[in-house]
This record gives structure tokens, C-alpha cells and sequence, in this order.
């Protein structure tokens, strides 16, 4: 027995449209309301607009060092090219990327679970997750980041591998830290080639594969540097005659400011405390005088709903485990696989940096996989209950749904320090669970 006839299942069917037109609103909703920068941006919108006028980024008349790649800063710039230099321009961009991820990860829950319910799941928890929404509402380079490594997953679900390479290419040229993505998609289409293929016939795809994962995605990356190569303007564009031998030492000294980069800073968190949020970034804080109160706060905290990152961290511990038994058992299903990919890629390489300066809200990239183990625990259990009886099936449904109720309610609660809503100080400090997210 299933609590959602036929109609009411097409409903669901479209219900990832719905929930992520309504997101959209509501990450357009006031977005404007700080017009100062709210942390990073300080940098990325500035970099937007030297891009914009030159191409390139500068510091007044002299060339500017910059440690990441541009596309995240174009992607800034297209909104402050249709919106204008403002608190919307800066951050419309994001937005924008913050909700089609949403569709994006219900469609890959469509490929990977082939059920509504499940589908429309996926998209109400990514659209009920506070960090998502602060992304969402910042324009920082993580969450262009993110969309681009979920667009690349879909692809290689579907085994479009030059698509895949696409995106994973897009990927790099935001955010270095897109190449372990690219060892692990390459691996793994490498290892379905040579388990399809032998002698002559492996020929043709593993060419494709070393294409797809290697050459394209490179080719991009410098490629987004254009504007570096045409200009007179770009750091160290004058080292050396040869302007190859000059990005080559452009980038190993960006490469020594990433490994480098051990400075103290508030907010900074250990990798083992990401997943249960113990200490999320602040992005901003004020405290001014408009809530009719002695004392005020205003803050956008990037903070993950906490009951579902708590759930999901119990759901990542359960696919770890089926993924085990998978290599034990040599028997893969293809939902484990991407899930624990996706998290080896976006989560595991930065506790091999625990020297480095690093924060919470890095955990956006691989927060599409935490969703998705989510979804699958919930297919165990209702796989579970259907064999049981009808009744199970159904109480089961409803307890699903119960559980997305309560990360709503969870969500609501927190959503003014998602928004960076003024309040008293005594509710701001309310919502101060831990020590440790002051």
C-alpha cells in the first residue's frame, strides 16, 4: 500500500521543480540586505570585477596574485554584468547555481533509485540544508565548484565520459581541489574499460577514457586562463619569453601558497569535525541596534542543518559498510560507488592536510553525496518494510516523511542565521547549540 496514488505521484515526479523554484525565492529573498562583503567575497568579487574591465586580475596599476583559477570568478561576473556592481550582481550567480543543484541531484537520484518518492527526497533535503542556502546567498568559489562536480557526476552515471570530462574541466579551472575528482571518475571508467575490453578492442577506449579525463580537463583549465596569456598585466605574465615556462612558475608559486598556507584563523576546523558541523564558519557578524533590544546580533552562519548532517553521518557510516562488503563480495551497486567516490574525492584528501588552514564550509562539495547516502538508507528501510507487508510499507513511508518534517523544522529554526536576519542577542545566542559554533 503506498500513500501516493497515481496522481499524487506524478505530483512528486515534478515536485524537484517545485522545491527548487521555491529555493530560488528564497535564496533571492533580501539577498541584497548586507552590502558590505561577506567574507571571502572581498576578494572573489573584486577579482570579478578586474576580469570584467581587463580580463585579467590586478591590484590598481601592478599585477595581483591570486591562488585560484577564474571560472568561479567569471561565473561572479556574468551577474555583475546583467545586475550591476551591487549586493544582487555580486550574488545573483550563485544563487542561481545553488537551485539548479537541487535539480541536479534529484535527477541523479532518478538514474540511481528509479523512484519518485526517492527523487523528490533528494531534492527536498539539498533544498532543506543550511549550508547549501548560505552558498547559495555568497559568492564564494565552493559552491561553483560544487555545481560543477554534480553536473560531472550525472554524466558519469550515464557513462557520457566527454561530457563528465567537460565539467570535471570546468571544475579545475574553479577550484584545484577538483582533481581528486578526476583521479577517481578516470580510474573508475578506466577500470569499466578494461573489465569490457581485452587485446585490440581496449585499445580504442582506454584512448577515450585518457581523453576524457586527462587531456580535455587540462585543456580546459588553461584555456580559462586566456585572459592571463593575452595580457601584459598578469603576475609574473613577463618571468620568461616563453609564456608556457611563465605559467608553469605562476603556478608552482600558487602551489606553495595551498601547501603553505598554515596562518590561525577563528573559524579554522579540523576535517573530523566537518561532518557533524562542530565548528562552522561564520561568515559574518554585527551587532546593530534595529531590534528593539539593548543588545543585537546579526549573523550568516554557514552551519549544515544539523539534524540532517547528523543523520547523514550515520548514513555515510551505513554505505561505507555496504561498500565494503561490495569489494568483499566483488558485486558493485552503482549508488554505493558514486556516494562513497563522491565522498573520497570532496572529503578524504584534506585530512591529509591537517597542518593547512582549512574550514567547514569546504564540506559543500561533497554534501550532494551525504544527501544521496541519505536517499539510500531510505531505500534500504522501504525495501525492508515492502518485504514485510503492505502496512510496513506504508508506516514506512510516513516515517520517512516524518523525518524530513523534523529537518524542516530544523531548518526553519535556523534559517534567520542563514539569512543574516537581525536579532536579539538572546535569540542569537539561543541558537548557539555548542561552545564551540561561537
Amino acid at each position: 500500500m503506498s500513500i501516493f496514488p497515481y496522481s499524487l505521484r506524478m505530483v512528486a515526479a515534478i515536485a524537484p521543480i517545485l522545491i527548487a523554484m521555491a529555493s530560488f525565492l528564497l535564496r533571492l529573498f533580501d539577498i541584497g540586505s548586507i552590502k558590505a562583503f561577506i567574507f571571502d567575497e572581498v576578494y572573489y568579487v573584486d577579482g570579478a570585477r578586474d576580469l570584467l574591465k581587463y580580463g585579467v586580475e590586478v591590484s590598481g596599476k601592478n599585477p595581483e596574485f591570486v591562488v585560484h583559477p577564474p571560472v568561479g570568478k567569471w561565473m561572479i561576473a556574468s551577474g555583475i554584468k546583467v545586475f550591476g556592481d551591487n549586493p544582487l550582481g555580486w550574488r545573483i550567480a550563485t544563487a542561481v547555481v545553488g537551485s539548479l543543484m537541487i535539480l541536479i541531484v534529484a535527477l541523479i537520484a532518478h538514474r540511481l533509485f528509479y523512484s519518485p518518492l526517492l527523487t523528490g527526497l533528494a531534492s527536498a533535503l539539498m533544498a532543506l540544508d543550511g549550508l547549501a542556502l548560505v552558498h547559495s546567498r555568497t559568492s564564494l568559489l565552493d559552491n561553483f565548484l560544487a555545481f560543477f562536480i554534480l553536473i560531472s557526476t550525472y554524466f558519469f552515471i550515464v557513462r557520457k565520459y566527454w561530457w563528465t570530462g567537460l565539467f570535471l574541466g570546468l571544475a579545475l579551472a574553479t577550484k584545484w581541489s577538483a582533481i581528486y575528482f578526476i583521479a577517481l571518475f578516470g580510474v573508475i571508467a578506466l577500470y569499466r574499460a578494461f573489465t569490457h575490453h581485452s587485446g585490440r578492442n581496449l585499445i580504442r577506449p582506454s584512448l577515450s577514457r585518457i581523453g576524457a579525463f586527462g587531456i580535455l580537463p587540462v585543456a580546459i583549465y588553461i584555456t580559462s586562463w586566456a585572459g592571463w596569456f593575452f595580457s601584459d598585466r598578469g603576475w609574473d605574465r613577463d618571468h620568461s619569453n616563453n609564456p608556457i615556462a611563465s605559467f608553469i612558475f605562476y603556478h608552482q608559486q600558487m602551489l606553495g601558497f595551498h601547501t603553505g598556507l598554515t596562518q590561525k584563523h577563528n573559524y579554522q576546523s579540523n576535517p573530523w569535525s566537518w561532518l557533524v558541523m562542530g565548528r562552522p564558519t561564520s561568515f559574518h557578524y554585527q551587532s546593530p541596534s534595529t531590534c528593539g533590544a539593548d543588545s543585537c546580533s546579526q549573523e550568516v552562519l554557514a552551519l549544515g542543518t544539523p539534524l540532517l548532517w547528523w543523520a547523514g553521518t550515520i548514513a555515510i557510516a551505513v554505505v561505507l559498510g555496504f561498500w565494503v562488503r561490495s569489494l568483499l563480495t566483488r558485486n558493485f551497486d552503482s549508488a554505493v560507488t558514486i556516494i562513497t567516490t563522491g565522498m573520497a574525492a570532496g572529503y578524504l584528501p584534506w585530512f591529509f592536510f591537517q597542518q593547512r588552514t582549512v574550514f567547514t564550509f569546504y564540506a559543500i562539495v561533497f554534501e550532494p553525496f551525504l544527501i544521496l547516502a541519505l536517499v539510500y538508507c531510505a531505500k534500504l528501510f522501504l525495501t525492508s518494510a515492502r518485504r514485510k507487508s503492505e502496512r510496513a510499507y506504508f508506516l514506512g513511508q510516513i516515517t520517512i516523511l516524518g523525518l524530513v518534517a523534523l529537518v524542516a523544522i530544523n531548518f526553519i529554526y535556523f534559517l534567520p542565521l542563514y539569512m543574516g536576519q537581525v536579532m536579539t542577542y538572546e535569540a542569537w545566542h539561543a541558537h548557539m547549540w555548542f561552545a564551540s559554533w561561537i
